[in-house]
């Protein structure tokens, strides 16, 4: 297996940190914009590392990347403008692809708060059959979230439960970050695009439709003394992939986001700030939401100040093997102060990172496998849960 790895951010250079202790693949090229970036993502991490310069914005560019390198699985971990040239820049040279955020979304043009316009992965299902017919898989969504949770539902679904209700995504942490009033732990372009976007929902009998952004407020109990946490819905991919695979009678996602984030993601929104079409400033173009961005702390660079643990997580309801009315919640949780310790990448970012790197041990040994375009939940879960674990970051399950 010889992989590209698009974009030395927070998370690919988490990932490359986990990669390097793993030997199924032969070669590594990590890929960035900044060429500087790129090479302190291999540093020291040995000769299977490879640094380069790409743009993402150029199928073409990464096409021919893929080339010189002889690239057989590229890895996208650059925010969701760039899937598009990605996803075609893999197809174009013959090359496997995954993702952890699908194509961009957008909101209905008169309904936006109660059908969906294009949905989130539209884009990249609409040409599936291409990729099946040409025996090539684009795993998408395979982070932590999407990805993992899917995997949770995928497990509920083949061992937990016999008819499920409700497949609820919840996410929540404790995390705070020393020195800073506001700091995102993860990337405020991508945050601002899944927060402010109208929040997606499966029902079946229905499909899927939209809701007000932050609505259906509730309070979830997270473990490993987290605590409650007030999660509202928030537009994500596993509400557009969990339905097309696993029986559920309802999908939804919620975010611990908590009111102070909500109040400043509303601001934002109030003053255009989170607008993605650029402005004209003192003779320059420049885009509001990459102003924002650009005015945050790099969350890869706060985790000597970050204390706390990440929660990712699938609740589900229904019936289970017994008859009986069953509630699971399967989780994961990543302490700041381990991965620090052992990887020297803070938790949210370590926690995204890890779950590609062992869906691609996991095409690699066989253990998955696949073609056309695919979530985590269309392959057995099993395999996954249990390399997971492997990795030293075992995932956990409560009755409820």
């Amino acid at each position: 297996m010889r992989i590209l790895l698009v974009g030395a951010g927070g998370v690919g250079s988490a990932a490359v940190s986990i990669a390097a202790r793993r030997s199924f693949f032969e070669t590594m090229v990590v890929a960035d914009h900044d060429p500087a970036r790129a090479a302190r993502a291999v540093a020291g991490h040995g000769d299977r590392f490879v640094a380069a310069t790409v743009d993402a914005s150029s199928a073409d560019a990464v096409a021919a990347l893929c080339r010189e390198h002889r690239i057989t699985h590229v890895f996208n971990a650059v925010d969701p403008r760039f899937v598009m040239p990605i996803f075609d820049g893999a197809f174009a040279a013959g090359a496997d692809y995954l993702d952890m955020a699908m194509s961009l979304s957008r909101p209905h043009p008169e309904r936006p708060y109660a059908e969906t316009g294009v949905k989130l992965g539209d884009e990249q299902f609409a040409v599936a059959d291409r990729w099946a017919a040409a025996g090539r898989l684009a795993l998408c969504g395979v982070g932590v979230e999407p990805g993992l949770s899917d995997v949770f539902a995928r497990h509920a679904a083949d061992e937990l439960f016999t008819e499920i209700d409700e497949i609820g995504v919840r996410d929540g942490a404790n995390l705070t970050v020393a020195g800073y009033e506001f700091a995102p732990s993860f990337s405020i372009w991508t945050t601002i695009e899944e927060c402010l976007n109208p929040p997606v929902i499966w029902e079946a009998g229905r499909g899927w439709f939209t809701t007000e952004p932050f609505s259906e407020p509730e309070v979830f109990d997270f473990p490993a003394g987290i605590g409650p946490v007030e999660c509202v819905n928030v537009e994500h991919e596993e509400v557009l992939l969990i339905p097309r695979w696993v029986p559920a009678k309802r999908v939804t996602f919620k975010y611990g986001l908590g009111a102070e984030f909500i109040e400043v993601l509303r601001t934002l929104h109030k003053l255009g700030l989170d607008a993605t079409e650029p402005v004209r400033v003192r003779g320059v173009d420049v885009s509001p939401r990459d102003l924002v961005a650009a005015a945050l702390p790099d969350p890869a660079t706060l985790g000597d100040r970050m204390s706390g643990k990440t929660c990712a997580g699938t609740y589900v309801t229904g019936t289970g093997p017994d008859g009986r009315p069953r509630r699971v919640y399967l989780y994961h949780v990543v302490d700041n102060e381990w991965s620090m310790a052992e990887y020297g990448h803070q938790a949210v970012v370590w926690q995204t990172a890890v779950n590609p790197v062992v869906a691609l041990e996991l095409l690699a040994t066989g253990a998955w496998s696949g073609a056309g375009v695919l979530g985590p939940e269309a392959l057995p879960p099993r395999p996954f849960l249990d390399l997971l674990t492997d990795y030293g970051s075992p995932w956990g399950m409560e009755e409820r």
